[in-house]
């Protein structure tokens, strides 16, 4: 329910009922009807310093009957109605003393909203129509604004109200005007109210106020005001990003979409633990990794319901852009070994205390994540979508399955980022960071190593690969006891897999997704997949082989 939605993860009803306390309102009450029981389940779990009730409304009875069926809640004196889905910072307080400073029914607090401004005012700001039903005549004067859904009211309008009966507020406020009562308006500016009645709108205020909390929040000493908002080039996915700036100091925001939904399509592994979302999957592991000292950007601020997520700015540099202006191959090999050395640091320190339930797809790299993730989507995405190829996966199904098997079979099981591409390394004072980890899992560390060194957007020199993977082995073995040979094959068949969801990935965003920034990449991603296949002496992969011929 709306009411429940959250900004910077305090849910909007929670805000409402505290602002309230701090004014010294004495009571409340709720107005309930679409998943009631939520709000109440919510009430009940709070301990605040005024009694806050429900009243459930099994039919629904408009603006105006909804507050007649509180009739006996309210009293005698003049009584404040809120809307559950307003953000507002005005003095309520203030509100009420001016209502009651003067002698008409009504206050209703307005403010310029142009959109929105439907509310004519006179010169003495009295409210004399809504919407086109104009009560007195039109002046010069005459002014239009928006109504923010907060208004004070006299219990003697209550008796313009029948009972049980559907009512629109606005109806019994044009009906009083009529008989010749006037209401007050009270006009505030617009920066003092957020309406989030619709999607956008909820997004745009949750990400508004996300951004000024967490700049207090980090620089409590500073002037936040006046924050710069810019949206970021985003790559694959859809979820979208922002830079805020204050100054000479920036933050970062990943925005997933509002999260009401599962969005693990019901395959939970656990579903009493599973968090299942990729925004929880994210905060979890990036806290769980930052933790360990792993080079990932702290995370400052998140709301699981408004998938907004606020972190350190890592800047605009990343691994493929630092290799392509690179001055030299040797500082190319210390940036790679320096990475290399960080990508065995996250696999075996961040698999201490890591748990499975925080990962938002499956929990571990497994057999039928490779054949379904990686290498039907090679056959369904690049090779039928994308080139248009009359083929289908079980043309290919003994040699997938040979496949998944050796990429799994000496494996060195520890934390898997699962897409550890020169995109995913940001430069920031010359130290290396990885972003995008929301995909972590329990898998093999060749996978990983594997992604970083076969990444098309970089295309290594096959050289400088058998370097680094020369250096790979000999850090290893200052770190666990492992079989160099068992290794290095498993190393082989991952740089299978991986290359095959490479495919699979660019044929997806360019086709589908209409991307077709990625398709420079695809000539590359061919080359080292035939490369590899062909450097495997102890199977032929003649199907595949005799596909990529084609190509």
């Amino acid at each position: 329910p709306k009411p429940l939605f959250t900004i910077a993860g305090q849910p909007l009803i929670d805000i409402i009922i505290k602002r309230l306390e701090y004014f010294n309102c004495k009571s409340i009450i709720i107005n309930t009807h679409y998943l009631h029981h939520k709000i109440e389940d919510f009430i009940q779990s709070q301990d605040y310093t005024i009694p806050v009730h429900t009243r459930y409304e099994p039919v629904i009875l408009g603006t105006g009957g909804a507050i007649k069926n509180a009739e006996d809640f309210f009293g005698k004196a003049p009584f404040l109605i809120i809307n559950s889905d307003i953000i507002t910072n005005i003095n309520l307080k203030n509100v009420y003393e001016f209502h009651l400073s003067h002698n008409f029914p009504v206050t209703l607090v307005l403010c310029d909203h142009p959109e929105f401004n439907n509310v004519s005012i006179n010169k003495n700001d009295f409210i004399i129509g809504f919407h086109r039903k104009i009560i007195e005549k039109c002046s010069k004067s005459l002014k239009k604004l928006s109504f923010t859904g907060i208004h004070i009211i006299d219990p003697e309008i209550l008796d313009f109200i029948q009972p049980n009966k559907f009512f629109s507020i606005i109806d019994i406020y044009l009906n009083i005007m009529a008989k010749g009562k006037k209401i007050k308006a009270f006009v505030i500016n617009q920066q003092c109210f957020k309406d989030i009645g619709t999607p956008a709108s909820y997004k745009d205020a949750a990400t508004e106020i996300m951004a000024e909390k967490t700049f207090n929040k980090i620089f409590p000493n500073e002037s936040n005001k006046n924050i710069i908002k810019t949206e970021l080039q985003s790559d694959g996915s859809d979820k979208k990003w922002y830079r805020f700036c204050c100054k000479n100091r920036s933050l970062v925001m990943g925005d997933n979409g509002i999260q009401d939904k599962c969005t693990n399509k019901g395959k939970c592994i656990n579903k009493d633990k599973c968090i299942n979302k990729e925004i929880d999957s994210f905060v979890l592991i990036g806290n769980h990794l930052h933790r360990k000292g792993i080079p990932v950007p702290e995370i400052y601020n998140y709301d699981i319901f408004s998938g907004l997520v606020i972190m350190e700015d890592l800047g605009e540099i990343n691994l493929q852009t630092y290799v392509a202006n690179a001055e030299s191959e040797s500082s190319i090999l210390s940036s790679y070994k320096n990475i290399i050395d960080n990508i065995i640091k996250m696999h075996i320190s961040g698999k201490r205390d890591f748990q499975t339930s925080w990962t938002c797809q499956t929990p571990y790299y497994d057999t039928e994540l490779i054949l379904e993730k990686e290498c039907r989507y090679f056959v369904d995405a690049f090779l039928r979508t994308y080139l248009d190829l009359e083929v289908v996966y079980n043309d290919f199904v003994s040699e997938f399955e040979l496949i998944a098997e050796k990429a799994l079979q000496y494996s060195i099981s520890g934390f898997m980022h699962r897409d550890m591409q020169s995109r995913n390394i940001m430069i920031k004072n010359k130290k290396f960071y990885f972003i995008d980890f929301q995909g972590g899992r329990v898998g093999p560390l060749q996978y990983d190593l594997a992604s970083l060194l076969i990444d098309p957007y970089v295309n290594l020199p096959q050289k400088i690969q058998n370097e680094l993977l020369d250096y790979i082995i000999e850090k290893l073995t200052h770190s666990i006891i492992f079989n160099k040979k068992k290794f290095h094959t498993c190393y082989k068949y991952c740089l299978i897999a991986r290359n095959l969801q490479i495919l699979g990935a660019f044929g997806y965003l360019s086709r589908i997704k209409k991307k077709t920034w990625f398709e420079q990449y695809i000539p590359a991603a061919v080359k080292t997949l035939k490369y590899n296949l062909d450097i495997i002496s102890e199977y032929d992969f003649i199907i595949l082989k005799s596909i990529l011929a084609k190509i």
